[in-house]
């Protein structure tokens, strides 16, 4: 009966790890594990590559931008955290203010960029 039973002993934080160690008899060796069903944090694109945006990247800028429309795109299909999103947002505005950025189109030289998301996959989905 008491290998049929387990107990949960301890509970060790190391670092971003989350160890445990089971016990199910006296003679039982403790072991360290790693959860094996814990999801990766994820992180947006700009925080994982600790990337600061500027109105002067225009480069960098024009990829959270529509190319037809020349709308910013939302957080739910680039996939940026709030705080980034909220920077970018007015990192265009800015830059669009001072001329470096158009308004209602894309410069035809950031057409071959490579994508940083997929806007017509978005993470979460929307209306349209």
């Amino acid at each position: 009966m008491s290998l049929i039973l387990r107990r949960l002993t301890a509970r060790f934080q190391t670092g971003n790890l989350i160890v445990r160690t089971c016990s199910t008899d006296k003679d039982a060796p403790e072991f360290d594990m790693e959860n094996p069903f814990e999801k990766e944090k994820l992180q947006c694109v700009l925080c994982k590559h600790k990337i600061e945006a500027d109105y002067k990247n225009v480069k960098l800028l024009s990829q959270f931008q529509s190319p037809y429309t020349g709308r910013i795109y939302g957080k739910h299909i680039t996939g940026l955290c709030t705080k980034q999103q909220e920077l970018v947002e007015k990192e265009i505005v800015k830059a669009q203010s001072a001329g470096l950025m158009g308004t209602y189109v894309k410069d035809p030289h950031f057409f071959e960029d490579p994508e940083l998301f997929n806007a017509d996959k978005p993470i979460r989905p929307h209306r349209f």
